[in-house]
């Protein structure tokens, strides 16, 4: 996780990301306020046992949303680290080696890097873990097409990866028109048991079945959540593992207020649940607690 330091609305990405809103804070105020709900987001998987590596971002560079990592990076079980083309410019300079140096000294072991930045000189983009949802036990890859998730290098990753794709639109309405939704991990989580996701998204009744028969045969119960639910990135969770290995959805506090107590009980039945305020980061960053790690799969020394 990157503690921030210069967190703020990024006008580059608020042009396909319709989760963003301006807050009309002052620069200052919004990255304190920012930060104050990283630390106690921190605190509290802690305070279950989750391993959490935090690096602080810099000042030099100009990165308003490096609290977000899972998009430029991803960690394999392999040693592999995955590294991703970007689809807004200064979000490229989140992209730090010095991170990797961070988890070689927590033991983790690095074996190869696999980079796919150069595909940005063609305009082509995949935003890691936020466009790619990845079914390591069925070795299957989830993606919702968007501007920032092409389908062709999404399809390579599958092939270098081993993993079969399984391709979709998911579409939002902004002001009366359908449009794609940015980030497969805003409307789709990927839990052992069971998946969190919006169906109503998926307009195409086809792809919308296909996804379904994907995750009811690998034996995942099917949680399906409303677009107003999702809005309140109740479709942005990530399973973690805490003390004891037990096993928590971890979710932010909006998101686990527009649950209804039977959804609650849904993912009950399989795990714990962890949640965090943290309504300035999804507000003007437009992503929320799935969107703040970067899990690693890498193997320990």
């Amino acid at each position: 996780m990157v503690r921030p330091v210069n967190f703020r609305m990024n006008e580059q990405t608020a042009v396909n990301n319709y989760f963003q809103e301006d807050l009309h804070l002052k620069k200052g105020d919004l990255n304190l306020k920012a930060q104050q709900e990283f630390d106690q987001f921190v605190k509290v998987l802690r305070e279950h046992g989750v391993n959490v590596i935090v690096v602080d971002d810099n000042m030099e560079q100009d990165t308003p949303d490096s609290i977000f990592p899972n998009n430029w990076v991803s960690f394999h079980d392999s040693g592999t680290v995955c590294v991703y083309p970007m689809f807004a410019e200064n979000r490229r300079k989140e992209r730090r080696e010095d991170i990797f140096d961070t988890l070689e000294q927590e033991g983790f072991v690095i074996n190869n890097i696999m980079d796919y930045t150069s595909a940005e000189e063609e305009g082509v983009f995949l935003e890691g873990t936020g466009s790619i949802l990845k079914d390591r036990v069925n070795q299957k890859a989830y993606c919702a097409l968007s501007e920032r998730a092409h389908e062709e290098l999404f399809i390579e990753f599958c092939e270098d990866f081993d993993c079969f794709p399984v391709i979709f639109h998911a579409n939002q309405t902004v002001d009366g028109e359908r449009l794609p939704i940015y980030h497969t991990n805003v409307m789709m989580a990927m839990a052992e048991d069971f998946v969190v996701i919006c169906l109503d998204t998926i307009d195409d009744k086809k792809e919308r079945k296909n996804v379904v028969e994907h995750i009811k045969k690998d034996g995942k119960e099917v949680l399906d959540i409303t677009e107003e639910q999702m809005y309140h990135f109740a479709g942005n969770m990530l399973q973690v593992v805490g003390a004891n290995d037990q096993r928590y959805m971890v979710m932010s506090s909006a998101a686990y207020n527009s649950l209804r107590p039977d959804q609650i009980a849904a993912i009950e039945k399989h795990c714990g649940i962890i949640h965090s305020p943290l309504d300035t980061i999804e507000a003007s960053g437009g992503g929320s607690a799935r969107c703040m790690m970067a899990e690693v799969f890498l193997p320990k020394a």
